[in-house]
């Protein structure tokens, strides 16, 4: 099969690979009708991550199933299924609380590239959930936003504690946080203030249902969040970049007994302990737990009550890899699908 693959900062190349194959009784083939490029892959590209040998990248996936391991009993050839970046069993403790991203069980489906035309599934029981039919091609980018971003994007919501009456500020414009705006409307949040200088992430922020677009920055963008808000910060606050200047600033940004919500991969991020002390803010975050929300995420995306599909921006072959990565690293797009 072809897929794509990491040799060096800045170097994604298409390939044949081997074919997967069932190596667990456990594991599940799947044909990927659609990938894509995250904004998490863009740290080993530009090299803020080390890259020691040839990876294969992408850990976001629908599919059909083609092949089961003799052990799996609940997904079936020919369904089509969501998965998430992390596999589960979904039946330990830590899975049962809904924190299916630390499976004791579990394993990262990066190592596997799903950036290619098909992919191995470990765990396909408890990480794989099937939609109520073969949808329509045009919601096949909404079930892969589903996978990651728009997950990724809801966890950072509900660790918000997003929800009526509340105002929320979501600091970065990526997917992630873009989706978070959604995720947040869903809640039912009374405002959504944005964080984003880019007039087409703005426009979509809005459409998802933000309220406020806030252009600022650092100390700046923590200020204007306060004077919108009564000078007192907002309830729910959700990071969605991972360094310590977007950290600071969600903190910054959330009033006293608010919570923050942190999904964006950090990187350099080290936490001031006397600041945090006395800021009484709540921190909660992390990979998100994707399969604790994929069955309700399923069925919105299926009766079209939301439409994450919007944050792709662009759509390339599997084989233009490479400009896909390019273009997101440029900001000239906010996630890029690719079609094998």
């Amino acid at each position: 099969m072809r897929g794509a693959v990491l040799y060096a900062p800045g170097d994604v190349r298409v390939e044949e690979r081997d074919d997967p194959r069932i190596l667990e009784p456990t594991d599940a083939v799947i044909r990927l009708p659609a990938t894509c490029v995250c904004g998490s892959d863009l740290w080993p590209y530009r090299g803020i991550e080390p890259v020691d040998e040839p990876f294969p990248m992408g850990h976001e996936y629908v599919g059909i199933v083609q092949e089961v391991g003799s052990e799996v009993r609940n997904i079936r050839p020919g369904q089509f299924v969501v998965g998430s970046f992390f596999a589960s069993d979904n039946t330990c403790e830590l899975c049962q609380a809904g924190y299916q991203s630390s499976c004791i069980n579990g394993k990262p489906i990066g190592a596997e590239g799903a950036q290619a035309e098909s992919l191995r599934v470990p765990l396909a029981d408890g990480t794989l959930v099937a939609t109520p039919d073969i949808p329509a091609d045009d919601l096949i980018p909404s079930f892969l936003a589903a996978s990651d971003v728009l997950g990724t994007g809801w966890f950072g919501a509900v660790a918000a504690e997003a929800g009526p009456a509340k105002t929320v500020a979501v600091v970065g414009d990526g997917a992630v946080g873009l989706l978070a705006v959604l995720a947040a409307s869903r809640l039912g949040a009374e405002r959504i203030i944005a964080m984003s200088r880019h007039q087409p992430r703005q426009q979509l922020a809005i459409e998802f249902g933000a309220t406020d677009i806030v252009t600022e920055r650092g100390d700046e963008g923590m200020a204007r969040v306060k004077e919108l808000t009564g000078g007192l910060g907002a309830h729910s606050v959700i990071e969605a970049v991972g360094t310590q200047e977007s950290m600071l600033q969600a903190i910054g940004s959330t009033r006293p007994g608010g919570h923050v919500g942190y999904v964006g991969v950090a990187h350099g991020v080290e936490l001031p302990g006397e600041e945090l002390f006395f800021s009484h803010v709540h921190l909660h975050g992390g990979p998100a737990p994707v399969r604790r929300f994929l069955p309700e995420l399923i069925e919105l995306i299926w009766n079209r009550q939301i439409d994450p599909g919007n944050v792709f921006d662009l759509t390339l072959p599997l084989e233009q890899a490479a400009e896909g990565y390019k273009a997101m690293d440029e900001r000239r797009a906010i996630k890029v699908l690719l079609r094998p």
